[in-house]
C-alpha cells in the first residue's frame, strides 16, 4: 500500500497554465490606465483574464508606472473577480525612455521616435507579469545595444549606435518556481516591422529582437538558463502573412528545442492585413503540453489571449 501511494504521488502531474495577451492597456498619458481601471472601463479585460485564470500571465502593451500602482489596481480588480495574483513583476520598459537625441532626424528632441522604443512618455506600452507562483529575474537584455548583438541587421547609417538599444520594450529571463525544476520564461515584446520607410529599420530591428532569443538558447550573450525555457510574448510578426522579415520566426518555430502547440493559429485580426499570428507561447520540446488555445475575441480588443497548459511531473 505504501509503495502504491508513493508511485501514485510520483506519477502525479501538476498542470501549469501560461498565457500572454497583447491587451490594449496603453493610454495617451501617464496615469490614464489607472483611471480606467478604477472607473471599471477594463471590465471585459478583467472578466476574460478571470475566466481563463492562467497561473502566469504576461501582458504586453501595458503602461508602466514606477510604483506599480496601475498593475496593483489591476490585480485587485482580478482578485475581486476571483483570480488572485500575489506575485507580480514589471520593470521600466524602453518604450518612451528618452535618449536625449534626435533619432528620427526631424530637428526636434523628445518625440516618440527619439525614445529607445516608440512611446509618447516613459513607460508607455511596456510589459508586466501576473503570477500565482513566485518568480524572479534571472537576467535582462533590455539594455543591450543593437550594435552589440552579434550578426545584427542594423545598418551602418542607423543613428546613435552607442546609444540605441535593441529591445523596443523589454527582454526578460524570468525563473518561475514550479515546486520542482524551475521553468524559465523568455519574455519579450518586439516592435512592429512597419511604420518606417524603404530602409526597413523597424523590420530589421523586429527580426533581431527575436534573434536575440535564439542566441540565448545557443548559450550566447552570457545566457545561462537555470531550467527549461518557454518563449512567451509578442513577436509582432507572422511566419507567412503581412510585412516583416519572416525568416526569424520561421526559424524559431522550426527549432527542435522548442514546440509549437498552436501552429497557424491567428492571434489578431487587423482591418487591412486580416488575421495574423503575432503572440506566442512556445515551451521547450521536453515539456508535456496538456492543452493550448487562442481565446475568442474580447469586446474592444483586436488581440486575443493565448494560453498553453503544461503537465509538470
Amino acid at each position: 500500500m505504501i509503495v502504491s501511494l508513493l508511485l501514485a504521488g510520483a506519477l502525479h502531474a501538476d498542470p501549469l497554465s501560461l498565457a500572454t495577451w497583447n491587451a490594449d492597456l496603453s493610454r495617451d498619458g501617464p496615469g490614464l490606465l489607472l483611471r480606467d481601471i478604477v472607473d471599471g472601463e477594463l471590465a471585459p479585460v478583467v472578466a476574460e483574464i478571470a475566466e481563463v485564470a492562467p497561473d502566469v500571465l504576461l501582458l504586453t502593451d501595458v503602461d508602466y508606472d514606477h510604483d506599480g500602482v496601475a498593475l496593483g489596481a489591476l490585480a485587485d480588480a482580478l482578485e475581486a473577480a476571483g483570480a488572485r495574483y500575489p506575485h507580480r513583476f514589471a520593470r521600466r520598459p524602453n518604450a518612451g525612455r528618452p535618449t536625449g537625441l534626435d533619432l528620427d532626424g526631424h530637428g526636434l528632441l523628445g518625440g516618440p521616435r527619439d525614445a529607445q522604443g516608440y512611446g509618447e512618455f516613459s513607460g508607455q506600452g511596456g510589459m508586466a507579469v501576473l503570477s500565482t507562483r513566485p518568480l524572479s529575474l534571472v537576467a535582462t537584455f533590455s539594455d543591450l545595444l543593437w550594435s552589440d548583438l552579434p550578426g545584427n541587421l542594423r545598418q551602418a547609417e542607423d543613428p546613435a549606435p552607442e546609444v540605441q538599444r535593441l529591445s523596443s520594450s523589454a527582454h526578460w529571463v524570468l525563473s518561475l518556481d514550479t515546486g520542482g525544476p524551475p521553468l524559465v520564461l523568455l519574455a519579450w515584446a518586439a516592435t512592429p516591422p512597419v511604420f518606417d520607410g524603404p530602409e526597413d529599420r523597424n523590420g530589421r530591428r523586429n527580426h533581431d529582437e527575436l534573434g536575440l532569443w535564439m542566441q540565448c538558447l545557443d548559450g550566447g550573450l552570457g545566457c545561462a538558463l537555470p531550467g527549461a525555457p518557454v518563449l512567451i510574448g509578442n513577436a509582432n510578426v507572422d511566419p507567412v502573412r503581412g510585412d516583416g522579415r519572416h525568416e526569424a520566426i520561421v526559424q524559431v518555430l522550426a527549432d527542435p528545442r522548442l514546440q509549437d502547440p498552436l501552429p497557424d493559429a491567428p492571434t489578431v485580426v487587423w482591418d487591412g492585413p486580416g488575421p495574423m499570428r503575432v503572440s506566442y507561447v512556445l515551451p521547450a520540446a521536453g515539456l508535456e503540453v496538456a492543452q493550448a488555445e487562442v481565446r475568442p475575441p474580447v469586446e474592444g480588443q483586436r488581440h486575443r489571449l493565448v494560453s498553453v497548459t503544461l503537465s509538470l511531473p
